[in-house]
């Protein structure tokens, strides 16, 4: 026959049972004390990450954080590459640049590519194994400027490398799957973390209504403007002018198609020599885009508002100081367009198509590489000025 058993006592027999292995468990407990800080999210497994972290002005660091796994529709990378950028290199020896100053360490970096190794359970479009190239900027995605596609300049941005947002020089990093770009087959990783410069490029050119036939002022020789001058001869221009004050950089430029090429170095007393010599090389500029950041470049009378063409478009793609001197009566009399660039919006897949089928190899311009360990050195290579650098790229897991 059955017998139901008497709950109290069961319940006391259970309740002391419960009472005496927890008693046992905290005395073996207790000699190894938890650490609740160092505890990651609910459900996540951690692994090492060695990133490279700005602590503060010319203090770079290789420190060893957790990484955790994605969630959502983050994917988590292997990184490959990652180029040195103009921005990096201030916060590097200022810990600022432009208006954002640094307050706490940050990973540096944001010219990056990688290998998916993990995908967040909302992931629908990569898979582990598939090479991409990381738009480093994420935007809310909710605000009226992020509808109406210009998201580069979403108020609530989050940019690789710009404070408080870690960068991806690093190991491992994670992302949105929506701005990571799968990259074919015949493109390399160093390519793919080109394609954050690159995208520089073609906004510029965008902007400046860069297309067949036009004619284009280029000023600056450096990464961003010798993309430019790659990409606005992809998109059809005809002749295209450079000015610089390098003479290696003006050499590299013609060899990359640049038509003409004017060494502005040592000319501060003859400018108008300059502005003559860019009319007789190419009487007609239909955009200029202004790549050097230098004030001279915008507020002297060889400038592009002077030399552009009424009607034309100047696009300001470099940053100087926050109030140069600029001619804008000029501009207004001759209906002169002049347009900022904030890095670029829709401007990856464009990129990406360029480079492979070939239109661009945006690979040339890198001339030093290194690996992780080696970021600070790496950092100084860019700098100096006597190591005659382009673009400087670090491999992560070299």
């Amino acid at each position: 026959m059955f017998s139901v058993p008497n709950v109290e006592v069961l319940t006391r027999q259970i309740s002391s049972r419960q009472t005496s292995d927890w008693k046992e468990f905290s005395a073996f407990s207790s000699q190894f004390p938890l650490n609740e800080s160092r505890l990651p999210p609910y459900s996540m497994s951690t692994s090492e990450n060695l990133c490279v972290v700005l602590h503060g002005a010319e203090d770079m660091r290789v420190d060893a954080r957790e990484q955790t796994d994605p969630c959502g529709n983050d994917v988590l990378l292997k990184m490959g590459s990652v180029g040195i950028c103009g921005s990096d290199l201030k916060y590097w020896k200022y810990a600022k640049c432009g208006r954002f100053t640094m307050s706490s360490p940050m990973v540096i970096g944001h010219e990056g590519s990688g290998t998916v190794l993990k995908c967040g359970p909302d992931v629908k479009h990569l898979k582990p194994g598939d090479r991409v190239a990381i738009e480093p900027g994420v935007p809310c995605r909710q605000c009226y400027i992020c509808h109406a596609g210009r998201y580069n300049l979403c108020g609530d941005m989050k940019f690789c490398a710009t404070p408080p947002v870690d960068g991806n020089l690093s190991q491992y990093f994670t992302h949105p799957e929506d701005f990571c770009f799968k990259l074919p087959d015949n493109v390399s990783l160093d390519q793919g973390a080109l394609m954050e410069p690159l995208a520089v490029a073609v906004y510029a050119c965008q902007r400046g209504d860069v297309g067949l036939g036009s004619n284009v002022l280029i000023c600056g020789a450096g990464p961003v403007g010798l993309l430019v001058l790659m990409t606005a001869k992809a998109m059809g221009a005809d002749k295209v002018v450079m000015t610089d004050i390098s003479e290696n950089r003006l050499a590299l430029a013609k060899t990359l198609g640049c038509d003409h090429v004017i060494n502005m170095k040592d000319r501060s007393s003859n400018m108008e020599d300059c502005g003559k010599e860019i009319k007789a090389v190419c009487p007609r500029i239909d955009a200029a885009i202004e790549c050097s950041g230098a004030d001279s470049s915008v507020s002297t009378w060889y400038s592009p508002l002077q030399s552009t063409r009424p009607g034309g478009s100047v696009v300001l793609v470099g940053r100087g100081s926050k109030e140069p001197s600029i001619p804008l009566v000029d501009a207004a009399t001759f209906e002169i367009d002049i347009k900022g660039v904030f890095r670029y919006a829709n401007c990856y897949p464009k990129a990406i198509a360029m480079v492979s089928s070939g239109k661009i190899k945006p690979e040339v311009l890198i001339s030093h590489q290194f690996i992780l360990k080696e970021s600070e050195k790496a950092f100084q290579c860019a700098y100096s000025p006597d190591s005659g650098a382009i673009k400087v790229m670090i491999r992560c897991n070299a």
